[in-house]
C-alpha cells in the first residue's frame, strides 16, 4: 500500500486575474484514496498575523489529502511572500478564484472553499459555478458592517458553519441570528473554545473531512 506520506507538498505561484504573484502550496490526494474533489483554503486576517501556515489551515491542508482531496492554501496579496496590497477583503476573492482556477485543472469534480476567520468570510464572497460549496470556520459575522451582504448567504449549495462556544468576535448565537434566513446553511458549535480554536485544530480538520465526504456531488 503507497505511503500515506507519498505526496509532498508542491510549492506554487498563482497569478490573479488582475496580475497579483501570491506564494503557495498544493497537496494532491493521497494515492491510496478515491479522489473526491479539491479544496481550497484561506487564511485569517493578515494584518492580525494571518497566513497560510496557521495551525488551523495547516491541520486542514494535511488532513484533507488522506481523505481523497487535493488542497491548496497560500498567502492572499500582501501576506507572506505574496505580492499586492491587503484590501479589506474586496480583491482577495480574486486571490481565492486563483486558487480555484488552479485545483480546477487538476480535478473536475468541483472545488470547495475553505476559509477560518478572515478568509472564511472572503470564501463566502466567492461564488462562482465551480465552487461545491463553503466551510466557515469561525467566521466573525456580526463583526461585519454589513453582515447580510454575504454573497453565499442565498446560494443552494451547502454551507458548514463552525463557531467557537466563546468566540469573541461572533458568538455561536450572534451567527445563529445573521445567518437565520441563509439558505442550504449547516450551523455547528465547537465546545469550549473561543476565536483561536487552541486544542481543537485536528479536531476540526477531521470534522471538515467527514463533513466533505458525505456532503460531496454526486
Amino acid at each position: 500500500m503507497p505511503n500515506e506520506t507519498d505526496s509532498p507538498p508542491s510549492s506554487i505561484t498563482l497569478t490573479t486575474i488582475d496580475g497579483v504573484q501570491l506564494v503557495g502550496e498544493v497537496m494532491t490526494a493521497h494515492s491510496s484514496q478515491h479522489i473526491r474533489g479539491a479544496v481550497v483554503l484561506a487564511h485569517p486576517h493578515p494584518l492580525y498575523g494571518g497566513d497560510r501556515l496557521n495551525p488551523v489551515i495547516d491541520a486542514l491542508f494535511r488532513t484533507l489529502p488522506k481523505h481523497g482531496f487535493h488542497t491548496l492554501r497560500f498567502d492572499f496579496r500582501g501576506a507572506g511572500a505574496s505580492f499586492g496590497e491587503h484590501d479589506n477583503g474586496d480583491a482577495e476573492r480574486l486571490d481565492i478564484a486563483a486558487g480555484i482556477d488552479f485545483l480546477s485543472q487538476m480535478d473536475d469534480h468541483g472545488v470547495w472553499v475553505c476559509g477560518y476567520s478572515f478568509g472564511s468570510v472572503v470564501g463566502l464572497n466567492v461564488v462562482e459555478p465551480r465552487v461545491n460549496g463553503w466551510i466557515a470556520v469561525a467566521p466573525p459575522l456580526a463583526a461585519l458592517p454589513n453582515p447580510t451582504r454575504v454573497l453565499a448567504s442565498g446560494d443552494p449549495r451547502q454551507k458548514l458553519l463552525l463557531i467557537g462556544e466563546h468566540d469573541q468576535f461572533s458568538t455561536p448565537s450572534q451567527v445563529e441570528r445573521t445567518t437565520a434566513d441563509w439558505i442550504n446553511s449547516q450551523q455547528e458549535t465547537i465546545a469550549g473554545v473561543d476565536h483561536f480554536l487552541l486544542g481543537r485544530t485536528q479536531w476540526i480538520a477531521d470534522h471538515v473531512a467527514q463533513w466533505l465526504k458525505n456532503a460531496e456531488p454526486s
